[in-house]
């Protein structure tokens, strides 16, 4: 039963999204949007994100976290100081009906140190995949904030020692 329950589910998920091109959006503005983290406080993005650089592992679909995984074994690996958020960010209304069922899902995955910077964007989920584009939704897209929400570097070609370079190249003094 609970096989069927979870089929149903990622049914229901998959199935009520919509395809937006891919975007180039350097040079923009992030989109004022809001969150949960999984210790259920409110977050805006990027409005309440306070350091001089901020960056974004955005995913699409369960499968980006293996996208994810690999940014912040690089990071962490090159000892990279900035402040990470990972963003899961889910559009439709059925996943809303069962964001906490999903939430808690996370929370099992996730240890407890780590839930301040996971933000799950149910009801703007949309608004942020249409600005970044959704093609290619196993690819996380990375994005580096500055302190003024403009997006200083946006990559969503999965993960690659480059594309980290490119980062941590903004990083350093």
């Amino acid at each position: 039963m609970r096989v069927f329950f979870l089929a149903l589910l990622v049914l229901i998920v998959t199935g009520c999204s919509s395809t937006y091109s891919n975007q180039q959006i350097t040079g923009k503005t992030f989109p004022s949007v809001t969150g949960q983290n999984l210790e259920k406080k409110q977050v805006s993005i990027p409005e309440d994100f306070k350091g001089d650089f901020t960056l974004l592992l955005v995913g699409y679909k369960q499968n980006s976290q293996f996208d994810i995984d690999r940014w912040l074994i690089g990071l962490d690996m090159t000892e990279t100081k900035v402040d990470v958020y990972e963003i899961p960010t889910i559009q439709g209304l059925f996943p809303r009906m069962f964001s906490t069922m999903i939430d808690n899902g996370m929370r099992k995955g996730i240890p407890k140190e780590l839930w301040k910077g996971v933000v799950t964007v149910y009801e703007d989920g949309e608004k942020v995949q249409i600005f970044t584009g959704n093609e290619n939704p196993n690819n996380a897209r990375v994005l580096l904030l500055d302190k003024n929400g403009i997006i200083v570097y946006f990559y969503d070609d999965g993960f690659s020692v480059d594309a980290l370079n490119q980062v941590r190249s903004f990083l350093t003094p």
